[in-house]
């Protein structure tokens, strides 16, 4: 997938659920994974032409592993001319030293946010990107079926009440298997998650379920995805 095509779901995306207004300064949480990743350079593409002038400003949550260098995004930013912050944390030392969480997702999340989201208004932000894609929205989907009883997902567009910050979702169109082809394609300098839980949690099991399930009955993902948009959601009105 090249780099306009990125682009065009983007903008639909934008377009369709209105996430941008003029003048808005967009915060994108950088992982430093190739979701995010794709998401910035996407979004540099569009503010160049977009309608509706906005800026951008790249934010990192440094959970504290001390092994993650960052350096590579910081070059790649410096490139595309956009403001980036790390914000050093010790997130990892408590979730995984002080309170040694069998679950640590939850509360990891919780923390994460809660830096990003001050860094955010430090920056003068009014917005936040975040990177979840179509397999994520699905994902979320079964994750609230299967352990909540809820049948609910991620929302486009997201206000938040506690910081005052909208929550942009830019990328929810796009399958995780275009993104990992404009990664590579694109030569990004994706950064490996340190997590020790990466690759152990609820919501991998529920991505392998998935992938089976597509496999077995094509075209079942992009069905389910279709009955999210059009089912009335909260959030999901167009």
């Amino acid at each position: 997938m090249t780099l306009q095509q990125v682009m065009s779901q983007v903008r639909r995306a934008l377009d369709d659920y209105h996430m941008i207004q003029e003048n808005d300064c967009i915060a994108i949480g950088m992982s430093g994974g190739k979701d995010s990743l794709t998401l910035l350079s996407a979004l540099h593409g569009l503010a160049r032409f977009y309608p509706k002038p906005f800026t951008l400003h790249a934010v990192t949550v440094d959970l504290g592993f001390g092994n993650v260098d960052f350096g590579q995004i910081q070059a790649l930013c410096d490139g595309l001319d956009v403001p980036y912050t790390i914000v050093k944390t010790g997130i990892a030392q408590i979730v995984f030293q002080e309170r040694k969480e069998e679950n640590p997702c939850s509360l990891c999340a919780k923390l994460r946010k809660g830096a990003l989201n001050n860094a955010m208004k430090e920056a003068g932000c009014n917005k936040i990107a975040y990177a979840h894609h179509r397999d994520d929205v699905i994902a979320t989907m079964f994750l609230s079926l299967f352990y909540e009883g809820r049948f609910q997902t991620l929302e486009p567009v997201t206000y938040l009440d506690r910081s005052g910050l909208t929550l942009i979702r830019p990328l929810l169109y796009m399958k995780e298997a275009d993104i990992i082809g404009f990664a590579n394609k694109a030569h990004l300098p994706v950064v490996k998650s340190p997590c020790p839980a990466d690759g152990r949690t609820r919501r991998q099991y529920v991505e392998e379920l998935m992938h089976r399930l597509n496999r077995e009955n094509p075209g079942i993902c992009e069905r389910i995805f279709t009955a999210i948009r059009t089912g009335k959601l909260n959030g999901w009105e167009r």
